[in-house]
């Protein structure tokens, strides 16, 4: 078994990655920088205010039914749960993003994350967003951590004009975390963070992977491979 780093206090988490002085870094984005999942609960915010037409309402919460079920895999459930807004404008989907994140996820962002995030940007530290969630949603969420937008690697579709199509550009998840980061930087991955089972191949990349507010069973892994392991403050308060 390899030596844990598993890490008890926030101001000590922080300064030891700092310490690390990594160039180049990637985040995970839901359970890694906020508590919650953005791309579900944004799904959930888009039917309450209707953003799509009644038949891909319907149509989306069968198919995300049966994703809960395991009948349909994460990528192809991913790209759905983008893919239905075609035809609608970008404009519109950044705004709705906005006032989402702003209601129902910033309150949850992991204090700690954000500092840290601050720091290595204060540094010269290149830091990138790696998410399976939509675009809009992702882009919203990290600018409130000073990262901007081209350094976003979400789900996002081509676009004709202003308005989404369905053709998916990438889905990274799993996988394609590694593939779009390989396709994105220019230089080593320093650190990685992420928190489930499809942030593996993300840490795996990196000289030093971290495992924060991790599921089971990539705490497990984490374990086994000496990586450092963070519960933020928000999770060890409140169950």
């Amino acid at each position: 078994m390899s030596f844990v780093h598993l890490e008890a206090d926030a101001t000590k988490f922080v300064q030891n990655i700092i310490d690390l002085k990594p160039r180049i870094a990637a985040f995970d984005a839901d359970g890694t920088l906020w508590r919650p999942d953005s791309g579900e609960h944004f799904l959930y915010y888009e039917l309450e205010h209707r953003l799509v037409s009644d038949e891909k309402a319907d149509w989306i919460s069968q198919r995300y039914r049966e994703y809960k079920q395991g009948l349909i895999d994460e990528d192809t459930m991913c790209g759905e749960m983008v893919q239905i807004h075609k035809g609608l404008a970008d404009g519109l989907l950044r705004e709705a993003a906005s006032a989402y994140f702003a209601e129902r996820i910033e309150p949850a962002i992991f204090a700690e994350m954000k500092e840290l995030v601050a720091r290595l940007l204060m540094q010269g530290c290149e830091v990138w967003a790696v998410s399976s969630t939509n675009q809009w949603v992702v882009e919203a969420g990290v600018a409130t951590f000073g990262i901007p937008g081209h350094q976003v690697l979400a789900v996002a579709l081509a676009m004709e004009g202003d308005i989404a199509t369905d053709r998916l550009i990438r889905v990274p998840s799993g996988d394609g975390k590694p593939a779009a980061l390989r396709g994105a930087l220019r230089g080593t991955l320093d650190a990685a963070f992420g928190n489930s089972r499809f942030d593996r191949g993300m840490l795996e990349l990196a000289t030093h992977g971290i495992a924060v507010n991790p599921n089971p069973d990539l705490e497990q892994l984490a374990r086994a491979n000496g990586w450092r392991i963070y519960f933020p403050e928000l999770v060890r308060e409140k169950p």
